[in-house]
């Protein structure tokens, strides 16, 4: 099954770090964010990306085009340009890096990936949120449900430390507790190609129009998810995830997991 990840957005919540290059390239521990996405869904046992293009799309092509060699020891013979790589991780990845238009929305620039996907089944995140959510738990609720979507629904962490109060006194403090909020989209959907049929054109919002629609017909699951879930919509989520990584406490890196284990 492809994965399809949205990575055209402006991200203007993260302004300082997106002024000079698109979102899912902002880095964590060195990696951009989009590498870390790729890299969790690739240990389930993705290996086909769908990457949707919009603002400064070219960054992240000179990132894959240059992936390998950038990860391994090189040789150049400076007199005739050959060039030898030695050592290096070859990762087992197929990405098609896809021009999806600077201003399309996201239901927009899944449409514009139905020649790549076709008729078949497939998964649908967002460039920005990482998550420690089982694919196969997911692909299993979804060809459970027999609906046309999945969405994984998430408990995001609570922005501020939650209070139980007994008139004055404080009974209980929890610090920013991840039940503090309501279940939400968090991305790391399964889909039928028939969700094309829901998506308009380039204005058209798969959130707004697509998901709700089909929402309304009975069609949309959802896979509860209690683990680990984090967008990066600004500079403290940024932060965030930068400490957990530093820390060696990433929840959504399974393929250290994986690792680990053998």
């Amino acid at each position: 099954m492809k994965a399809v990840i949205l990575a055209g957005g402006f991200g203007t919540r993260l302004s300082e770090k997106t002024v000079d290059r698109p979102k899912p390239m902002v880095e964590v521990g060195g990696k951009p964010i989009l590498w870390h996405i790729m890299k969790g869904l690739a240990a389930q046992g993705v290996d086909e990306f769908v990457v949707a293009l919009g603002y400064k799309g070219n960054d992240i092509k000179q990132y894959f085009l240059n992936y390998y060699q950038l990860g391994c020891d090189l040789t150049v013979d400076l007199s005739t340009g050959g060039l030898t790589t030695h050592g290096g991780t070859r990762e087992n990845w197929k990405v098609h890096l896809i021009e999806t238009g600077l201003k399309t929305q996201t239901g927009g620039r899944i449409r514009r990936l139905q020649r790549i996907i076709g008729q078949e089944r497939f998964m649908m995140t967002y460039g920005d949120g990482v998550s420690d959510v089982d694919i196969a738990k997911l692909q299993r609720s979804h060809e459970l449900s027999g609906k046309l979507a999945t969405v994984t629904a998430v408990r995001p962490p609570a922005r501020f430390g939650r209070l139980e109060m007994d008139g004055h006194q404080i009974s209980s403090f929890s610090e920013k507790p991840q039940t503090g909020e309501g279940w939400i989209n968090g991305g790391f959907m399964v889909l039928e190609p028939a969700v094309f049929s829901y998506i308009a054109g380039d204005r058209s919002s798969f959130e707004l129009e697509a998901l709700e629609q089909i929402a309304s017909e009975g069609q949309l699951n959802a896979y509860t998810h209690g683990g680990f879930w984090q967008c990066m919509d600004t500079l403290r989520d940024l932060r965030l995830l930068e400490r957990l990584w530093a820390e060696g406490k990433a929840p959504w890196a399974v393929w250290n997991r994986q690792l680990a284990q053998v």
